[in-house]
């Protein structure tokens, strides 16, 4: 499965358009829309400079390289466009390692999904309100018939 505009959109949405690297609050060398890596063996360093296409280029590479642990998944569309979404902004690592994806793995239905993606919203930071909108988004997706 491929990621739709949906997810895409979304991706951009709550990412942001960063032509200049710039350090992320995590302190890592970020850019394009909330890249670290150039590729599977080189970092993003500060200062780089990108251009539109690059930044397009940079995303679709790690959605291509993010969307493999979903693969074995028996998802629909949105499913898959929410998760990706989500492991876009959390890792990899981390999603393999929740709960949430020993839920789906049960049942890929379950109504707890969204109880589960709105637990990861850093309560009390400064990202609250924008982590429960995006949570809050990728679930309302992930539940679209």
């Amino acid at each position: 499965m491929l990621p739709s505009s949906k997810c895409i959109d979304l991706i951009k949405k709550f990412e942001g358009l960063f032509l200049k690297s710039y350090l992320c609050p995590a302190g890592v060398p970020t850019i394009g829309y909330g890249s670290t890596m150039w590729n599977d063996s080189k970092k993003v360093k500060i200062g780089e400079v990108i251009t539109l296409e690059d930044a397009e280029k940079l995303l679709m590479w790690e959605l291509e390289k993010k969307s493999v642990c979903l693969q074995k998944l028996n998802l629909n569309q949105n499913q898959f466009d929410s998760l990706l979404s989500f492991i876009y902004n959390v890792g990899v690592g981390a999603f393999n390692k929740s709960t949430l994806l020993k839920i789906i793995k049960v049942n890929p239905n379950d109504v707890k999904v969204r109880e589960q993606l709105m637990r990861w919203v850093n309560k009390g930071s400064s990202f609250e309100k924008g982590l429960t909108r995006r949570r809050t988004a990728e679930a309302n997706l992930y539940f679209t018939i």
